[in-house]
């Protein structure tokens, strides 16, 4: 078995609970790229201001996403230097690419790396939209936070985007399904 696992897939499906669990069972080191990408963006001069202003445009969150895009790509390439040999999850943004050639080059990145697993809800992607609108209200309700349409259609755009089906060598449903069972079914398919 190669000894890196990469989880990646929208916000709210589990890819940090699942990981951590993953890492436990395995006796490897986990490392949430959400946790660790700003030192990796820093490196080659992201802009927090300019990302914000972009934000706050006309623009909004995708394109804040777009400038971000780069640096992703360097962060994945970095990271998994860094921290190549355990569980990785990447955050829900570091497998979606609207520029063609960052997308091939994260492929390249990704491709000595058999267990790259897409973790969705359901094979309908319409569904598992909805799960995870479910799923991610309850967590903000939870926090007291509110509840935010802009974060639900920013989920979507996650879900159906092409870019982590292409990069995912796996993908594993984990509708109806607890963390412990996504995380054995995951060791059960490991290459």
């Amino acid at each position: 078995m190669n000894p890196t696992i990469i989880l990646i897939g929208p916000l709210g499906v589990g890819k940090s609970t699942v990981g951590h669990l993953l890492a436990e069972k395995l006796g490897l080191p986990q490392c949430s790229v959400d946790l660790v990408r700003w030192e990796y963006y820093d490196e080659i001069d992201f802009d927090h201001a300019f990302a914000s202003q972009i934000a706050q445009s006309d623009q909004g969150i995708r394109g804040q996403l777009r400038y971000s895009e780069p640096f992703d790509a360097h962060a994945i390439e970095r990271i998994l230097a860094d921290h190549g040999h355990g569980v990785i999850d990447f955050g829900a943004s570091n497998s979606v690419y609207e520029d063609k050639s960052l997308l091939a080059r994260v492929e390249d990145i990704l491709t000595p790396y058999p267990n790259v697993i897409l973790l969705l809800p359901s094979r309908d992607l319409d569904e598992s939209v909805a799960i995870l609108k479910t799923r991610l209200g309850r967590m903000l309700k939870a926090k007291g936070e509110e509840i935010n349409n802009e974060l639900f259609d920013l989920n979507e755009y996650f879900i159906k985007h092409p870019s982590s089906q292409r990069l995912a060598k796996l993908v594993i449903y984990t509708k109806d399904k607890t963390p412990e069972e996504i995380c054995n079914e995951i060791l059960q398919r490991l290459v």
